[in-house]
């Protein structure tokens, strides 16, 4: 069944409304008519077995028939990845790329080497959101990872408080193996992984982190693009808990 998102907490038997481009894929594209069946997700990752009843040109209603088990997808792992914003559209890449990898929430991070700096107005985050939710759909998650607005370091660094461990790659941390680097931490499963911009993170900022209780991990030997580091510790992550 094709999946689909909606917004708020529903219980089976009420109708949910598809608006927009969901509306215009059902109807456009997959053809539906009344008694298709979809999968919808709610708010709170419930997944239902839904029937279509009315189809319209521009918003589609779906009878909400049957609870479905829950789903299994997302994994052990509760990742936030505070990206440093890179330049042109390699933050595309991530966030599509991330969600794939199963990364719970997105922190578009601003630090001193940051030299794409998204304002408001310019709709890049909506376009991340647009994305994730996208990204989200193709793999089959069971909930939409959340695009937060860009924070500064020290935004980012108080989010620590909520996560197990804080991990920092930085190009000059001692190389050695991952995995020795996270038994020696002790990670658990609330992790808050930081990467910095293409310039890589100052070595005030190390220290910053450092002092806040962040652990600064590297990739080895090699240096790798902002782009490729986060996506490849999200993967090795998940790998070293058997969920790849």
């Amino acid at each position: 069944m094709n999946r689909f998102f909606v917004d708020g907490a529903f219980e089976v038997g009420q109708r949910a409304t598809l608006a927009g481009a969901d509306a215009r894929k059902l109807t456009a594209v997959l053809r539906a008519v009344a008694g298709d069946r979809v999968e919808i997700l709610d708010g709170r990752s419930s997944r239902f077995m839904g029937i279509v009843r009315d189809v319209g040109r521009d918003r589609v209603e779906v009878e909400l028939a049957a609870l479905l088990d829950e789903d299994q997808r997302e994994g052990s792992l509760a990742i936030t990845l505070a990206q440093g914003i890179p330049k042109g559209q390699k933050m595309d890449f991530v966030v599509e790329k991330a969600v794939e990898l199963g990364v719970q929430r997105i922190v578009p991070l601003v630090s001193e080497r940051t030299i794409a700096r998204p304002e408001g107005r310019d709709g890049k985050v909506e376009r991340w959101r647009r994305l994730a939710k996208g990204a989200a759909l193709q793999c089959g998650r069971a909930r939409i990872p959340e695009i937060t607005a860009p924070m500064d370091l020290d935004a980012v660094l108080a989010l620590g408080t909520a996560h197990d461990a804080v991990l920092m790659l930085w190009e000059l941390a001692e190389p050695k193996p991952l995995r020795e680097q996270l038994d020696e931490i002790g990670a658990g499963c609330r992790l808050l992984v930081i990467v910095g911009p293409e310039g890589g993170l100052s070595q005030r900022e190390a220290e910053q982190a450092r002092a806040a209780g962040a652990h600064l991990i590297s990739l080895g030997r090699r240096i790798l693009r902002t782009e490729t580091a986060a996506l490849v510790l999200t993967a090795a992550l998940h790998a070293l808990r058997g969920e790849l």
